[in-house]
């Protein structure tokens, strides 16, 4: 064997080995080097396994947090625990050889443990909608899944491209956020739901508030005195616990009939759905608008 045929023997298969590789940087800065595509992965969080799906994980994810019940096929998936405390015991039992984890989520304490175990962790932080596709292509990288996941990753930027062009730059629309009615919660500016807001040209009144979910005052609402007071459904299924507006009718949203509900699994999981929340969201404040006097 010539001496030029074993260095390209030896290229290509250099080549094979670095293509495995993966190497990507996640929400903490953090650079994560994986020898080969990741096969058997942990969600950590309901939304993160919707994402998980839409890269192309169907067959990659191993165990779920309590409440990943969407896709269908998420229910089917060993659950590992909830957002106050991980069974580690039936993570190691999983072989896991990726965590996915929300930034700034719960059971840090544990996590630390497993990565002492040498299990590779990725952290994900959504503050914006184009995250959303952003994060489905570097989970497409994580588990080699890439043609899906770079596809639908371009599905949905079209989709928010498409929403922004039309309702961005519309009358200012000021909305009260309603999580939670008790206690009453809303979630500042910093929340990737205030991203949306903004892409269908309303304005978030608490944007300001430090907190990321910060608790707010009744009075509070009423000195703000918005347009319309959008609830999710998370919070009271018949309502979004919005009906206790009615005792204020000379709060404007109340004046005017624009008290609104919205699907909560839409709107309050950053996952791909929250583009479909997003849509129903910009729809119904367009249709403030067109009642506004």
């Amino acid at each position: 064997m010539t001496t030029i045929r074993i260095i390209l023997i030896a290229c290509c298969l250099w080549a094979t080995q670095a293509s495995a590789g993966v190497l990507v940087r996640d929400a903490e800065g953090n650079e994560l080097a994986l020898n080969q595509p990741a096969q058997r992965i942990i969600s950590l969080a309901p939304n993160i396994t919707e994402l998980l799906f839409a890269a192309g994980g169907a067959h990659h994810v191993v165990g779920v947090m309590q409440f990943s019940d969407f896709p269908e096929a998420a229910k089917k998936i060993a659950v590992i625990g909830d957002s106050h405390e991980l069974d580690m015991e039936r993570i190691l039992a999983l072989h896991p050889d990726l965590l996915v984890v929300w930034r700034g989520g719960g059971s840090g304490k544990q996590i630390s443990q497993l990565q002492k175990l040498h299990i590779p962790v990725f952290y994900i932080d959504l503050r914006k909608m184009d995250d959303i596709p952003r994060t489905v292509m570097l989970l497409g990288q994580l588990m080699g899944t890439e043609s899906q996941a770079n596809a639908t990753a371009a599905g949905l930027q079209q989709q928010l491209t498409l929403l922004s062009g039309t309702y961005a730059h519309r009358t200012p629309v000021r909305i009260f956020y309603q999580v939670w009615d008790k206690p009453l919660f809303t979630l500042n500016g910093q929340h990737i739901v205030s991203d949306a807001i903004r892409l269908c040209g309303g304005v978030n009144i608490f944007a300001g508030l430090a907190n990321l979910s910060p608790n707010v005052d009744i009075e509070a609402v009423l000195q703000e005195d918005p347009d319309a007071i959008v609830g999710t459904t998370e919070s009271n299924p018949a309502d979004g616990g919005v009906t206790m507006w009615n005792r204020y009718p000379a709060l404007r949203a109340v004046r005017h009939g624009h008290i609104v509900t919205i699907d909560g699994n839409l709107m309050n999981r950053a996952g791909p759905r929250m583009i479909a929340g997003t849509a129903a969201l910009c729809e119904k404040l367009d249709s403030v608008r067109k009642k506004t006097p």
